[in-house]
């Protein structure tokens, strides 16, 4: 074994531990095989699949592979959509069997903290689905909320930003500036220090960088 997989073990393990101790359930994997398997096993033929904008999912391909195991995968994300198609998908997420996302970052005393635009994914995180499943990559994990929110400033934001070619400053600086921009997507921030009480949610920490 690698020193970095060791180390990405050893923090990964320990985030999970401190996640169950928030009442989150909690699994960690150490390659992407296995828990690509793990989040299948949540969806059955003919669920609706709600997809929160997540690189993570895609790098996994798990929207397309929910897709060939019969699931109506619910993406507000496709390009050919129009914005009113966008926002009835987001609103069908809410209620959809099985919502599947990330995180902006996982802090090693369990808390889930993320940053949203419209405030779609971070509401479908809480309440809501049936079954809300959350994967993430070792690099989301961060010492305590505040470097979270730091990562997210420096590192998450910039690069969605930029990915989604937005006109703020932070796709130009690759830093956050607290815009005032018509089109900032730092505008709702969650912050799950314990599992939501009649939400059902699995974090599934995968042992690799990936997402932003």
């Amino acid at each position: 074994m690698s020193i970095q997989q060791w180390h990405n073990d050893t923090l990964g393990k320990k985030v999970v531990e401190q996640l169950k101790k928030n009442e989150f359930d909690a699994v960690y994997f150490s390659d992407r095989e296995e828990a690509v398997k793990h989040v299948l096993e949540y969806i059955s033929q003919g669920n609706t699949v709600g997809i929160g904008g997540s690189m993570t999912l895609q790098q996994l391909r798990i929207p397309e592979l929910a897709r060939e195991k019969g699931a109506e995968v619910l993406d507000h994300n496709l390009p050919e959509l129009s914005a009113e198609e966008k926002m009835e998908i987001r609103r069908r997420q809410l209620t959809s069997d099985v919502f599947l996302s990330s995180t902006n970052a996982l802090t090693l005393d369990g808390c889930l903290v993320n940053i949203d635009g419209v405030g779609n994914r971070v509401a479908a995180m809480t309440f809501g689905p049936r079954k809300v499943v959350i994967v993430a990559g070792v690099n989301k994990i961060c010492k305590d909320v505040h470097s979270a929110l730091q990562r997210i400033q420096m590192t998450a934001s910039p690069q969605n930003n930029k990915r989604l070619n937005l006109p703020n400053p932070c796709a130009a600086a690759g830093v956050c500036s607290d815009c005032r921009s018509k089109t900032r997507t730092c505008r709702a921030y969650s912050i799950m220090k314990r599992k939501p009480m009649t939400t059902d949610i699995t974090v599934v920490v995968i042992g690799e960088n990936l997402g932003y």
